[in-house]
């Protein structure tokens, strides 16, 4: 599913590149959740669109992969808030990762036409 893991000895989890990815994953979701709660919509600046739509594209990612991450993320979230995690907390992060998913998968196939 990740084309840095593909080559590489070191447990997934153990996997710098894997963290890395993780973070970027996180801090755009978290992002795209701010805006959301301030202008009602997420935009992500086009150049980085572009970019994040190349990559994607050129690594193969299929939606079924933005699926798996959204829940590796939730759940990853929800273990860090422990007892305060709530309904609307999953909403909100489910709503906002979505929104920046649903945009770099329009970027992916605008590029591959």
């Amino acid at each position: 599913m990740f084309s840095f893991l593909r080559d590489s000895d070191v447990i997934p989890q153990n996997n710098p590149k894997l963290k890395a990815h993780a973070v970027k994953v996180f801090k755009m979701t978290r992002e795209s959740a701010i805006q959301l709660r301030e202008k009602g919509k997420v935009t992500v600046a086009d150049t980085t669109l572009k970019y994040l739509g190349s990559v994607h594209l050129k690594n193969g990612v299929l939606d079924p992969h933005f699926e798996v991450v959204k829940e590796a993320l939730l759940r990853a979230i929800k273990e860090a808030v422990g007892e305060k995690w709530r309904d609307d907390m999953n909403c909100a992060w489910v709503e906002a990762y979505d929104q920046l998913a649903a945009a770099i998968k329009a970027e992916m196939k605008e590029e591959a036409a």
